[in-house]
């Protein structure tokens, strides 16, 4: 750590807040508006994934510029940091899965890993992982790494327990609740607190977006239907107030001297960590061959395999032609907004039956699920193209055949 002078001692400040229930509140509503305003980017302003994460890559380069250029923590550069890298680690997970067909459980693996060889290498190199330590550029650099893999597992965590797994955004969220709850009754029993941070701070990731998608999803799909423009806005706003809140009262200032942090009880954090390791993998991964052999057993007979040949219950697609041929009839009829709204059920129908359909055929479910966005983005764009909605919705229909 470097070297500062005496009469510097008692005005340098931490680089981050102090973990108060305000860091919390905003930790969540950030991660809720992560995911809601990916989408809203995404679908409702039409850039699609790959312009969403250009416009918002761009933009949390200057963020990162500003707060590391920062001599102290200022919240409105803090927070405008974790707003958007919340955005951006949410997009990185789905341009895994939709553009480029990586299933969530190798995500959430390969997240996983990636978030424990930061750990490792950051405690190697400073020896402690406290939150109160961000003092220097690598630590910083380290700290903004760490979250950065931690938004990107918990989208990855989040859509796999909500959809693939078909456990909803509610039980999801009543999960991860649970989790969190438990950490919080370990920690006063004696866990280790910068371990109970970090666990407590990775899934309050899921917890975020199970509650923006109960938020904004349609009703007939598990949510309340606020949609994610208003959820977007309602959660910006309240983050807004907050931040100016604490920028005037300064209640979240980390207020002691910048020293040496180095976690103490080596042994017995290396204990505690091993324990709560194994807990978590074996709870995830029972939970996940439980619920992942039910939803097996819940497929047509004659082929549990999920094999790429296998078909979809013709149910089920004569109900999205169904969706999709009267919306493209209102398209060809000059009624764009009614189609807008029309299409709606389609989002609904199709992601109520994910969990059901995605293992029969996951190579023909990504290729839909695909063809859906499209329609979704031209139908909901801010100037809608007539003849772009008509050509997306004949493509779904092929996809479909």
């Amino acid at each position: 750590m470097e070297t500062i002078k005496t009469n510097e001692t008692t005005s340098m400040l931490s680089k981050v807040p102090e973990v108060t229930l305000y860091f919390w509140i905003i930790k969540i509503l950030c991660t809720t508006v992560g995911e809601t305003a990916a989408d809203f980017l995404n679908v409702n302003l039409g850039f699609g994934l790959t312009g969403t994460s250009i416009v918002i890559g761009a933009l949390l380069l200057v963020a990162m510029f500003l707060q590391f250029k920062a001599k102290k923590y200022i919240p409105s550069f803090y927070w405008l940091t974790v707003f958007l890298i919340s955005i951006f680690g949410t997009l990185v997970t789905d341009n895994l899965t939709d553009n480029m067909g990586i299933p969530l459980e190798v995500s959430a693996i390969v997240f996983s890993v990636f978030l424990v060889l930061t750990f490792a290498l950051w405690y190697a190199k400073e020896k402690t992982l406290s939150i109160h330590s961000i003092f220097t550029k690598r630590r910083e650099a380290f700290y903004w790494l760490t979250i950065l893999f931690t938004f990107a597992l918990g989208t990855a965590s989040g859509d796999l327990m909500a959809e693939s797994l078909g456990l909803g955004y509610l039980a999801t969220g009543v999960i991860v609740c649970a989790v969190i709850a438990s950490v919080t009754v370990a920690w006063r029993l004696g866990l280790d607190s910068v371990l109970a941070f970090w666990i407590a701070y990775i899934m309050t990731r899921p917890l975020g977006a199970s509650l923006g998608d109960l938020l904004s999803q349609p009703q007939d799909n598990g949510g309340l239907g606020l949609g994610a423009t208003v959820t977007s806005a309602i959660f910006i706003l309240a983050i807004m107030l907050i931040v100016i809140f604490l920028s005037v009262t300064k209640r979240d200032l980390i207020a002691t001297s910048r020293k040496a942090v180095t976690d103490t009880k080596q042994n017995s954090v290396f204990w505690q960590t091993a324990v709560v390791i194994c807990v978590l993998v074996l709870a995830a991964g029972t939970g996940y061959f439980w619920r992942h052999a039910t939803l097996q057993d819940a497929l047509p007979q004659g082929d549990s395999s999920g094999s790429v040949t296998q078909a979809f219950p013709q149910g089920d697609i004569s109900n999205f032609r169904k969706i999709t041929e009267d919306t493209l009839s209102l398209v060809q009829a000059g009624n764009l907004s009614a189609a807008k709204s029309h299409v709606s059920d389609l989002e609904t129908a199709w992601d109520t039956a994910q969990a059901r359909l995605k293992p029969i055929n996951k190579t023909k479910w990504t290729e839909i699920d695909n063809s859906i966005d499209k329609v979704l983005r031209q139908l909901r764009a801010a100037h809608q193209d007539a003849e772009a909605c008509k050509t997306a919705l004949e493509s779904l229909l092929t996809a479909l055949s």
